[in-house]
């Protein structure tokens, strides 16, 4: 007898119609769900510090006071950095698109940790809890960098705050580590028998070198701020040199997770544009294995360049010479992957789909921001150019106009996979160029600032500037409008 074929009066539901309301989503492991959880969480993350941006800037029209006093000011440009940094640039791609498209890349259920995975967006949402926390208690002035002995001191905030702060960074430490080990696992024994590392996605490589800078760079973080916690807490001099401590110490501590953290925030945003210039040129990617080895180079000697940021801390001057040279080393990864994608757009048939407006926005602004670091990687230059707008600027083309824009090159890319329906091209094209000209207008404007003297995370300056900060602001408010 034939066995009957089964049939359905509807289509089974997706991931996001399986289970119905809002407890489903609070105790789900899938890896999917967890995914968008982290899409919607660092999203209002990006628009809190957006608007904190956009206050900073439009206090910054006019020299001398605009719509905030000094104190204010300096508070608002603490919480968007921190909230920027900490809340949405590190985990933005790999633990919102990297969780939805991981496993499927390696054609797996899901990641090898489920609950793990669960667990790392609750320990991200509470280490966010303590950070914005501090707001309410008595928001800092320390800057993203909880630089000392600023820190140290009473007068950037209450004790309860920073030690709020402080914690919240430890906290949101543990989030990212528990999502690497994660992924490593997965990638390491969840392959199918028939993929080798030379058969996988580059994202997935990208993933992977990204997991390694976690696991190794994120404890050193952690320790340096449950250390400040400690001296802010007990007393204890480790950092305050009033207490016996040594400031510098801080600086090398935080500057050896810091730079790392660059690539952890930089790597995913490369393996989203491999994806999308191959697919979009409609050819094969171009020295593959290049650009796979060159992520893993890129997380090898991410770790050694630390020293960059203190030429004018102090450090002898024959270790400001290695890791001058240790910087111009750490573009060549970068820059094969670079030429690897302008070779494969050459020889392909390009679609201008916003997925690929994006991914060449990316290479634009990743390029103009790489450059420039090499002005900051050279020792006499860096001592005119250090601490001033020129850095501003040279940090948000890497950070925003390289990450941002990767985030939003995937986010168009995999939209239908993750919500199972288009967004409307015509207005994602406005909105990528909006970004575009409202990202230059912001911050190219700030590399003149600083080569003619501009101090960066100042609240005032003199008549001079006013026109070129008129313009970043104008730009700010573009981009603002774009995203």
């Amino acid at each position: 007898m034939a066995t009957p074929a089964l049939t359905f009066d509807r289509e089974p539901p997706d991931y996001l119609g399986y289970a119905k309301g809002v407890w489903s989503w609070l105790i789900t492991l899938d890896h999917k769900r967890i995914g968008i959880m982290y899409l919607i969480a660092t999203s209002a993350s990006l628009f809190l510090g957006g608007v904190f941006a956009l206050l900073l800037r439009t206090e910054l029209l006019t020299p001398g006071p605009t719509i905030m006093e000094h104190d204010t000011y300096n508070r608002m440009f603490t919480l968007h950095g921190a909230v920027m940094v900490f809340l949405f640039i590190i985990p933005a791609i790999p633990a919102a698109i990297g969780n939805f498209v991981l496993p499927i890349m390696l054609g797996v259920k899901d990641v090898a940790f489920p609950r793990l995975n669960l667990a790392s967006f609750y320990v991200w949402v509470l280490g966010a809890l303590f950070l914005v926390a501090s707001m309410w208690l008595s928001a800092i002035d320390t800057g993203w960098t909880f630089y000392t002995p600023y820190s140290s001191s009473p007068d950037v905030g209450t004790s309860t705050a920073v030690m709020s702060s402080a914690m919240g960074v430890f906290i949101l430490g543990f989030s990212s580590i528990f999502t690497a080990i994660n992924f490593m696992a997965t990638i390491n024994t969840m392959r199918p028998k028939g993929m080798g590392w030379f058969d996988m996605p580059l994202m997935l490589w990208a993933l992977y070198a990204t997991s390694i800078i976690q696991i190794l760079a994120t404890p050193v973080l952690a320790i340096t701020v449950f250390l400040l916690i400690l001296e802010r807490g007990l007393g204890l001099g480790i950092f305050d040199p009033a207490l016996g401590g040594d400031p510098v110490l801080f600086q090398h501590f935080f500057w050896f997770y810091s730079h790392p953290a660059v690539y952890i925030m930089i790597l995913p945003a490369m393996g989203i544009i491999s994806e999308v210039v191959s697919v979009f040129s409609r050819n094969r990617i171009f020295g593959y294995k290049f650009i796979a080895m060159s992520s893993l180079a890129i997380a090898f000697l991410g770790f050694l360049v630390w020293g960059h940021h203190m030429f004018t801390s102090g450090q002898s001057k024959i270790a400001s010479v290695i890791f001058s040279a240790l910087t111009f080393a750490v573009a060549l990864p970068s820059a094969i992957k670079t030429f690897n994608w302008l070779a494969t757009m050459r020889g392909g048939s390009i679609r201008f789909d916003t997925p690929m407006l994006y991914a060449l926005a990316f290479i634009v602004l990743f390029v103009i921001g790489g450059l420039t670091g090499m002005f900051l990687g050279t020792l006499n230059v860096d001592v005119h150019l250090h601490d001033t707008y020129f850095v501003v600027a040279h940090f948000h083309y890497v950070m925003v106009g390289g990450t941002l824009t990767a985030l939003l090159a995937g986010l168009h890319y995999w939209w239908p996979k993750f919500f199972g329906r288009m967004y409307v091209e015509k207005w994602a094209k406005l909105g990528a160029l909006l970004v575009f000209v409202g990202f230059n207008s912001a911050f190219f404007p700030q590399f003149i600032l600083g080569s003619r003297g501009m101090p960066r995370r100042y609240y005032s300056y003199l008549p001079e500037f006013q026109m070129l900060h008129v313009g970043s602001t104008t730009g700010a408010m573009i981009l603002g409008i774009g995203l």
